[in-house]
């Protein structure tokens, strides 16, 4: 998955909120990779909730419906 503008947006508020102080000393690649793999399991937890979902809140076609578009809003793959 590459990391939309969206994602990473979230990614660098997060860092800023969570270790302002030291997580600048992490190397480019280390962000860029650490920020990329959060992403994916953020959107992949976030779709799995929708397929998860039992037949009375949805029918599956309609819970993998809102999967695919979690996925493709934020660049993922199904």
């Amino acid at each position: 998955m590459i990391m939309n503008e969206i994602t990473k947006r979230l990614f660098d508020k997060a860092l800023d909120k969570a270790v302002p102080e030291t997580w600048t000393t992490l190397s480019h690649e280390q962000v860029t990779k650490l920020s990329q793999v959060l992403a994916e399991l953020i959107v992949q937890e976030c779709a799995q909730v929708c397929r998860d979902q039992p037949n009375h809140y949805a029918l599956k076609a309609d819970r993998d419906n809102c999967a695919i578009a979690i996925e493709e809003h934020f660049g993922g793959e199904k």
